[in-house]
């Protein structure tokens, strides 16, 4: 993904650098059945112990079409429509998936991980004070709001989009949606799953992220350490 102010030299590495990792493809979603609604919510729960037991691909790749997938290709404004409603459907919440081999983001319309660098980033996206709950997770989610596409939404343009207050709310309530939609197919699939606070400051350095950008919270997904009760 380009930055803005990059200069030509600087863009050009980049592409470099994602020729030579060319990321994750994903095995399309299986979209299985894993029981009804009514007993996914009878068991979600929050589970801080996670085992370090690797995710298999196809799971990750079920989970994450659960989070914030595709699910229609014309959805409302001309835009494809996502398991997770957002405002105007703008989108703007994006998922940057943390596993022990490095760090990626999830591209929903491709349904696959872009990577962005070898580095583990699963520590940094722990709060301060979490490391000793679930520290060796296989899988962390870090959401991500661009405000830039609240502000340029091919929806319905309200006022509201261009405020900064209702933009907050807008990005809060829509990281909330993919946030349940993880701990619904978590309880389905006899995963754990915990949603916490990160390093927000050290993880949009890192990450290199755009100034219009903001990083909100993470999101913990493995196996239980032990079995729950």
């Amino acid at each position: 993904m380009a930055q803005i102010g990059q200069s030509n030299k600087q863009r050009a590495s980049r592409h470099h650098r994602e020729a030579q990792h060319p990321g994750i493809e994903l095995p399309p979603p299986s979209r299985k059945d894993r029981g009804s609604l009514t007993r996914a919510l009878q068991r979600r729960k929050t589970v801080r112990q996670i085992a370090p037991k690797p995710l298999p691909l196809a799971i990750l790749s079920d989970l994450l079409w659960a989070a914030c997938g595709v699910n229609r290709r014309k959805g409302p404004f001309g835009c494809a429509g996502k398991t997770a409603a957002s405002a105007s459907n703008s989108q703007e919440v994006d998922v940057y998936v943390a596993l022990a081999q490095g760090t990626y983001r999830y591209e929903p319309l491709s349904h696959r991980l872009d990577w962005l660098t070898d580095a583990d980033f699963r520590g940094h996206a722990l709060g301060r004070g979490q490391v000793d709950s679930g520290a060796r997770a296989p899988v962390r989610l870090i959401f991500v709001a661009d405000v830039d596409k609240l502000v340029h939404t091919r929806g319905y343009m309200e006022p509201g989009l261009r405020d900064p207050e209702v933009q907050r709310s807008y990005y809060y309530v829509d990281t909330g949606l993919i946030a349940a939609h993880v701990y619904l197919f978590a309880a389905s699939a006899g995963l754990g799953a915990w949603f916490h606070h990160c390093e927000h400051s050290r993880l949009a350095a890192k990450l290199h992220l755009r100034k219009d950008q903001r990083v909100l919270f993470a999101q913990t997904v493995g196996y239980p350490a032990r079995k729950p009760r």
